[in-house]
């Protein structure tokens, strides 16, 4: 895991974060790393998986008949593995 160090950091701010840290029941560096998870990676963010689906359904999505049609076109072949030679 990596590490991060925070220089000059204020000491009302450092405060706020041991307050808020035991207020949560956890140790100030915890609630740092909790702090910077939820702004790195918001639960409400995107997904592209999700944003690809949401494309597809704008776009009228596939009837059963045309995925039935798409389904059988596919190559079922085995693949095989990349040769470098």
């Amino acid at each position: 895991m990596a590490n991060v160090t925070v220089r000059n950091l204020s000491d009302e701010v450092h405060r706020a974060l041991r307050v808020r840290a035991a207020h949560h029941g956890r140790s100030t560096e915890a609630e740092i790393r909790e702090i910077l998870e939820a702004a790195a990676r918001p639960p409400e963010r995107i997904k592209l998986g999700s944003l690809l689906v949401s494309i597809a359904q704008e776009a009228g999505g596939l009837s059963d008949a045309e995925a039935e049609k798409l389904d059988q076109s596919r190559d079922r072949a085995p693949t095989e593995p990349m040769s470098f030679e």
